[in-house]
C-alpha cells in the first residue's frame, strides 16, 4: 500500500475517521494497532505473523529483564533478544548475500561452487524495525526508559503504520508516553500534518518520479550515454533519492501528526551542509544518531586516538552501508563514507593548526566553497549506492571523468527538468531558511490556504508519470 496510492488514501480516510470517533484513548490505541497489522498485510500475512511473534518475545524478555535484580542475570535476556532480531534480519535479508558471496569466493580459489539460493520473501521495514526492537531492549537493560506493561501499547510501537515500512526509527521513550496520553482533535495540528502530507506528494511524485526518467537508462546502461548525459543523470540522482526519501519522512511525519502523534525529525536540508559530518546531522537524522548512539560510541566513540576513533568510525559506517542492503555495492559506499569522514577529522585537526586556514574557510565564500564540496563528494559518492554492481559503477565514473561519445537522455524535457527541480528545491530551501514559509502559511486565511493545498496537488497530478513508483527505501 503506497503512500502514493489511491489505495492508502482509502484506507487513511476510513482509519482517522473512526479514529476521532472513538471516544477512549485505549479504543483508538486498538483501532490504530488494528489498522497498522491491515496495513502491513496488505503486503504479505505471513511476514506481519513474523513481526508480531517477534515483537512479543522482546515484550516478554524485557518484562523479565526488568525484574531481574543482579546485572549478570539481566545480560542474558538482552543477549537473547540482540540475537534473535539480528537473526531474523540476517536470514531474510541476508542469507543470499553470504551464500552468493562465499560461492564466488570459492570460484575465485579455482573450486566449482554451484549453490542454490534460498527462496526468501524480504519482510518490508524490517532494517527499521529491527533497530527499533534492538534500541528498546538496550534502554531497558540501561535503565533508560522502563520495560512497556501494555502489550498491546509495544506491538503498536513497533508496527505504527506510519513509519512502519521506512522510518523514521523512532525510540521508545519518545513513542510510547504518546500512547498513553488522551488525544484530541486539533485543527492547527492537522492543517500542519496535511502540509506536511502534500510536501511529501510534491516531493515524491512531482520531483523524484520524474527525475527517475533521467537516471535510470543511465544507470541500467552506462556504457551507452554521453559523459554530459551521465552526468545529468548522477546530479537527477542526487536530488531524486532525497525527494524520495525526505518525502516518504514528510508523508510519514504528517499522517502521525494528523493521529495525534509526534515523530522525529528524519531531514534538515542535508544538501546545504558544510562538510560530511554535518551531512550525517542533517540526512536520515534518525538513523545517523541510533548509529552514533548504539554502534560508534558502544565501540569507543572519540575517547581513544585519532587512529580508533577512525577505525571506530570506519567500522560505523562499513555497517551503516550494509544495513542498507546485501550488495558489496552498499558496503563500498559505507566505506566512503567512512573515509570521508576520516579526510574531514584530518582537515579539521589541520585548520585548528593553521588559523588563516580557519577563519578564510568561515567566511561566505569559504562556506560556499565547503558547502559545494561536501555536495559533489556526496554526489559522487551516491554513484556506487545507485549502481547494481562495480562494473556499472566503474563505467558510470569513466564517462564522468573521460569524455565519452553516445546519446543524451531521452526524456520529454531532458535536462531542463533537472535545471528546474534544483531550482524548485533551492527555493524551497531558502523559504524555509528564512522562516518565509511560516510568515506566508500564516499570513493565509483558511479559504486561500485550501486553494493553495488545492493548486498544489494539481501541480502534483500534472507533474507525475502516469505510474506510481515505490519509494526508494522501501527495499532497505
Amino acid at each position: 500500500m503506497l503512500f502514493n496510492s489511491t489505495e492508502f488514501l482509502v484506507f487513511f480516510v476510513v482509519v482517522f475517521a473512526l479514529y476521532w470517533a472513538l471516544p477512549f484513548q485505549r479504543l483508538k490505541v486498538i483501532l490504530l494497532l488494528i489498522a497498522s497489522y491491515w496495513f502491513y498485510m496488505s503486503w504479505n500475512a505471513k511476514l506481519a505473523a513474523v513481526v508480531a511473534g517477534s515483537s512479543l518475545i522482546d515484550y516478554f524478555l524485557a518484562r523479565t529483564l526488568e525484574r531481574s535484580a543482579e546485572k549478570r542475570r539481566r545480560k542474558p535476556f538482552l543477549v537473547a533478544s540482540i540475537v534473535m532480531n539480528l537473526g531474523l534480519l540476517v536470514y531474510f535479508k541476508y542469507s543470499n548475500f553470504f551464500i552468493q558471496s562465499m560461492a564466488a569466493l570459492l570460484r575465485a580459489m579455482g573450486l566449482n561452487a554451484h549453490v542454490a539460493m534460498l527462496q526468501i520473501v524480504l519482510p518490508i521495514g524490517i532494517s527499521f524495525y529491527t533497530f527499533e526492537a534492538i534500541s528498546y531492549m538496550v534502554d531497558v537493560y540501561m535503565e533508560r526508559t522502563r520495560a512497556e506493561k501494555n502489550p498491546i501499547h509495544f506491538l503498536l510501537f513497533i508496527t505504527f503504520f506510519p513509519r512502519m515500512v521506512a522510518g523514521p526509527i523512532i525510540r521508545a521513550r519518545n513513542f510510547l508516553p504518546q500512547l498513553k496520553r488522551e488525544k484530541r482533535f486539533d485543527a492547527a495540528r492537522f492543517d500542519l500534518g496535511l502540509q506536511f502530507v502534500i510536501m511529501g506528494l510534491f516531493k515524491k511524485m512531482a520531483i523524484a518520479d520524474r527525475l527517475a526518467g533521467l537516471v535510470d537508462p543511465v544507470y541500467d546502461n552506462p556504457g551507452d550515454f554521453s559523459s554530459a548525459g551521465t552526468w545529468v543523470a548522477v546530479l537527477a540522482y542526487s536530488l531524486q533519492i532525497y525527494c524520495d526519501f525526505s518525502g516518504y519522512s514528510d508523508i510519514a511525519i504528517g499522517t502521525a501528526h494528523m493521529l495525534g502523534f509526534k515523530l522525529p525529525e528524519n531531514f534538515n536540508m542535508p544538501y546545504l551542509s558544510k562538510n560530511v559530518a554535518e551531512f550525517w546531522r542533517r540526512w536520515h537524522i534518525s538513523l545517523s544518531t541510533w548509529l552514533r548512539d548504539y554502534v560508534f560510541i558502544s565501540l569507543g566513540g572519540s575517547r581513544g586516538t585519532e587512529i580508533m576513533t577512525a577505525v571506530t568510525l570506519m567500522t560505523t559506517m562499513s555497517l551503516c552501508g550494509l544495513w542498507h542492503g546485501a550488495k558489496w555495492t552498499f558496503v563500498a559506499w559505507g566505506v566512503a563514507q567512512g573515509l570521508l569522514m576520516i579526510a574531514h577529522r584530518a582537515f579539521r585537526l589541520f585548520c585548528k593548526r593553521h588559523a588563516a586556514w580557519n577563519s578564510w574557510l568561515e567566511t561566505v565564500p569559504g562556506g560556499a566553497l565547503r558547502m559545494a564540496i561536501t555536495f559533489m563528494a556526496t554526489t559522487l559518492s551516491w554513484v556506487i549506492f545507485r549502481s547494481q554492481d562495480f562494473a556499472k559503477a566503474g563505467a558510470v565514473f569513466h564517462a564522468l571523468f573521460l569524455p565519452q561519445d553516445g546519446m543524451m537522455i531521452r526524456h520529454p524535457i531532458g535536462p531542463w527538468s533537472l535545471i528546474f527541480a534544483y531550482a524548485l528545491v533551492a527555493v524551497s530551501h531558502i523559504a524555509a531558511e528564512t522562516d518565509m514559509w511560516k510568515k506566508m502559511s500564516s499570513a493565509l486565511n483558511p479559504f486561500a490556504r485550501g486553494l493553495a493545498y488545492a493548486t498544489v496537488l494539481v501541480m502534483i497530478l500534472l507533474m507525475a508519470p502516469n505510474t506510481a513508483k515505490p519509494f526508494i527505501y522501501f527495499q532497505f
